[in-house]
């Protein structure tokens, strides 16, 4: 599953930095989080960096972005992919 911010975010800034996917985000009222790119850090830390910096635990499980442990190591290597082309210049 995708995780999601909940109306209980306190804008502390602590999680968008924290995020080595960029899924999080400022989006005007509270910190959001874009699904298509959220692994849950499966890739690059054992935990939801996120979710273990926050302070006041508003990051659940997202349930309308449901994913298997599989889906979320797929998605994760598509966007490492990604990002090494970005930064070579070259085009995969």
């Amino acid at each position: 599953m995708a995780l999601m911010i909940t109306d209980a975010c306190i804008n502390c800034d602590v999680c968008e930095p924290a995020c080595p996917n960029e899924a999080i985000y400022f989006g005007g009222q509270i910190y959001e989080i874009e699904p298509a790119l959220c692994t849950e850090c499966v890739g690059h830390h054992e935990v939801p960096q996120c979710r273990a910096l926050c302070p006041v635990d508003c990051i659940p499980l997202n349930p309308a972005w449901v994913e298997s442990r599989e889906a979320l190591e797929r998605k994760a290597e598509r966007l490492l992919t990604g990002k090494a082309a970005t930064q070579d210049g070259s085009s995969r």
